[in-house]
């Protein structure tokens, strides 16, 4: 292997290297200073990897709605935490703590679901 060759193959390694981190920085996306809390109906759950998602209707002050966007950990974390497909599904009222979008835009990472049985489930933010 030539030196030209080598040379691009451990910068690739390297860009690959910050673009996996850059993609999993929570910080870049949420602010991770600011949690808040809203309740709402569940309209879908996503249960998939790398991250699964729950999107959630949240009635506004002025009674409108937004539909919500949720960001939660892989399905084998969230499995892991006894928190399923049969743990939440549409049509059910929950309320969570998250980290809002920096950009202000209705998504966020979910760090705390309460379900209508009072259980709850706290998630990590790594």
């Amino acid at each position: 292997m030539n030196a030209r060759t080598l040379g691009c193959l451990v910068l690739f390694g390297l860009l690959a290297s910050v673009a996996a981190q850059a993609h999993h920085s929570l910080a870049a996306t949420y602010d991770i200073r600011k949690e808040s809390e809203m309740t709402g109906v569940v309209t879908k759950v996503a249960f998939t990897n790398p991250h699964g998602a729950l999107h959630l209707e949240v009635k506004n002050p002025d009674g409108t709605k937004t539909l919500w966007i949720l960001t939660t950990g892989s399905a084998n974390v969230l499995a892991g935490l006894g928190f399923d497909s049969k743990t939440v599904k549409a049509g059910d009222v929950v309320k969570v703590s998250i980290y809002g979008s920096r950009n202000g835009q209705p998504l966020g990472f979910m760090r705390r679901i309460t379900l209508g049985d009072k259980r709850s489930f706290e998630f990590e933010a790594n």
